[in-house]
C-alpha cells in the first residue's frame, strides 16, 4: 500500500491510500472527491483530469496519443502537468504522487 498526496478545489492537501494496480481516478473517486469519470476510465472525457506536480509528471508512463486528445481540450490544460487519472496505474514507484484536482467545466 502507498499513498497519493491530493490538493483539492480549496487548496487542502489530503493523503489517500493507494493498491498497486488501482487506477487513480477510481482511489479520488472512492475517497469522496469530484472525480465524474462519465466515460466510465476509458480515457476519452477529460472529466478525471489532475495536475500532477512537476517532479512527478516524468515518473509517470508517457500518455498515449488518445489520451492526449482528451485531455488537451479541457479547459485548464498544462503541458507537462495534465493527466487523465483513469489512465495512472498506481504502483509501488508512485508513492508518495503529488496531484491537484483540476478545476475544469467541460
Amino acid at each position: 500500500m502507498g499513498v497519493i498526496n491530493l490538493t483539492d478545489h480549496e487548496g487542502d492537501i489530503h493523503q489517500l491510500e493507494a493498491q498497486p494496480g488501482e487506477k487513480l481516478m477510481e482511489v479520488i473517486r472512492d475517497a469522496g472527491f469530484p472525480i465524474e469519470a462519465i466515460c466510465g476510465g476509458e480515457g476519452a472525457c477529460a472529466t478525471c483530469h489532475v495536475h500532477v506536480q512537476s517532479d512527478w509528471y516524468d515518473k509517470l508512463p508517457k500518455p498515449d496519443p488518445k489520451e492526449l486528445d482528451s485531455v488537451e481540450v479541457a479547459m485548464t490544460f498544462e503541458p507537462g502537468m495534465s493527466r487523465l487519472s483513469c489512465q495512472i496505474l498506481f504502483s509501488d514507484d508512485l508513492n508518495g504522487l503529488n496531484v491537484t484536482l483540476a478545476n475544469d467545466d467541460i
